[in-house]
């Protein structure tokens, strides 16, 4: 006779150490949606969710490769035609990487990972922004590693406190991440701030790691690769088709490694780990090839949007008593700040401006701020009509949250 026994079954305990806020808090907005409210949501940059469409020569280049047969695995680091394009648009912007260095993934966050995995033994380092994508910090603490949080100034449009970050370099500093444009900020670095992080990678003998996601995405034109300036800085650049070329459901991403000689142990390691999960998605790998060497007027167009949605997001914000907000440069985020009330937190904000309006943004300290600073972060890829709505929402309940 077969017995059960009535105990759960336990998780790893690493798992309590991966906290990813963004998607974390949509099960408080799943409990809103089911009392019968509307949600808005504001805490994914996706576009398409905002009526932003893929561009039709990157869904013909997938469709072609599925008809044409490209439905099998492919080499675990990615066709080459693909590695090709990513090596080629490097030259293009002024960096020397060949395709032997390129490694295509399932979206940059698992190239993200693949690096993290090789960098860092537990209880390693790795110097993180703050406010920071909290991804980094999930993975570091799921594999027992410790991020350490470098400050970015608001008051000098969220550049990185350079004088911060270097007083945090310890023996144990395995990686410095830099996202630049930024995600949650919207801040694009200066030169003179990117030169700076170069030079701390390559005298200190740690990996830089770029996450280049929003390069097409500065309202200004797009943004040079980090390792530009010192070609022999060990840098390891992540990026994908998911914003810029409006595929984040494809999970077509790639990682490239500079500095032959000084990263070949890190490539090879990275391949190796690559090897095990035999490659990604190889239909969407023929698009990165179409993305890269094919049209792009949809990226003028698009920065030219996501400007007048930041200029109105800043206005309105800005306009807010006890509400301020950086003006961000690239990409669809802001990073407002709100004047709690003693004793406040920036989630208690959030969540009750949530149930309150079905508004869904993330609370700064999801990003590594402290819950008292106020921070949140809000995606503005609606339209500006229903913008200006959201700010309407937003400015009445924040009045009726200062002063109860």
């Amino acid at each position: 006779m077969v017995t059960h026994a009535s105990t759960a079954v336990p998780v790893a305990s690493k798992l309590s150490r991966f906290d990813y806020a963004i998607r974390n808090i949509v099960t408080e907005a799943q409990k809103v949606e089911a009392s019968g409210r509307r949600v808005q949501y504001l805490n994914i940059g996706d576009p398409i969710l905002f009526g932003f469409k893929t561009p039709p020569h990157l869904i013909e280049a997938v469709a072609r490769a599925m008809r044409d047969g490209h439905n099998g695995y492919t080499p675990a680091a990615g066709i080459w035609s693909a590695r090709e394009a990513v090596a080629a648009e490097f030259e293009s912007r002024g960096a020397n990487i060949s395709p032997d260095r390129i490694v295509l993934t399932s979206g940059a966050s698992e190239a993200i990972e693949l690096a993290l995995n090789v960098l860092v033994d537990q209880g390693d380092e790795v110097l993180v922004p703050v406010p920071s994508y909290p991804f980094y910090a999930a993975v570091l603490g799921q594999l027992g590693a410790r991020a350490v949080y470098y400050r970015a100034d608001p008051a000098r449009g969220w550049e990185p406190d350079l004088d911060h970050l270097r007083s945090l370099i310890g023996p144990k500093t395995r990686g410095l991440v830099v996202i630049d444009p930024n995600n949650p900020t919207g801040a694009v670095y200066q030169r003179e701030t990117r030169l700076a992080l170069l030079e701390l990678a390559d005298r200190h003998n740690f990996v830089l790691l770029s996450d280049e996601g929003y390069t097409e995405l500065a309202y200004d034109g797009p943004v040079a690769p980090m390792g530009v300036p010192n070609p022999d800085a060990p840098v390891i650049s992540f990026a994908s088709l998911s914003k810029a070329w409006l595929a984040p459901g494809w999970r077509a991403g790639w990682l490239a490694t500079s500095a032959p000689g000084r990263l070949d142990a890190v490539l090879a390691a990275i391949k190796n780990l690559a090897d095990g999960r035999l490659c990604s998605n190889g239909p969407m790998q023929h698009a990165v090839t179409a993305a890269l060497t094919g049209d792009r007027s949809h990226q003028e167009l698009m920065r030219r949007e996501l400007r007048a949605r930041a200029e109105i997001t800043t206005r309105r914000l800005n306009a807010i008593p006890g509400m301020s907000c950086v003006e961000p440069r690239a990409a669809f985020y802001a990073m407002p700040q709100i004047d709690l009330p003693p004793g406040r937190s920036d989630e208690e904000f959030i969540i009750e401006l949530l149930r309150a309006t079905g508004l869904l943004c993330v609370y700064g300290s999801g990003f590594g701020t402290a819950p008292g600073d106020g921070y949140f972060r809000m995606v503005f890829l609606s339209s500006p009509t229903e913008l200006n709505k959201i700010y309407d929402t937003i400015e009445e309940f924040t009045g009726t949250f200062l002063n109860r």
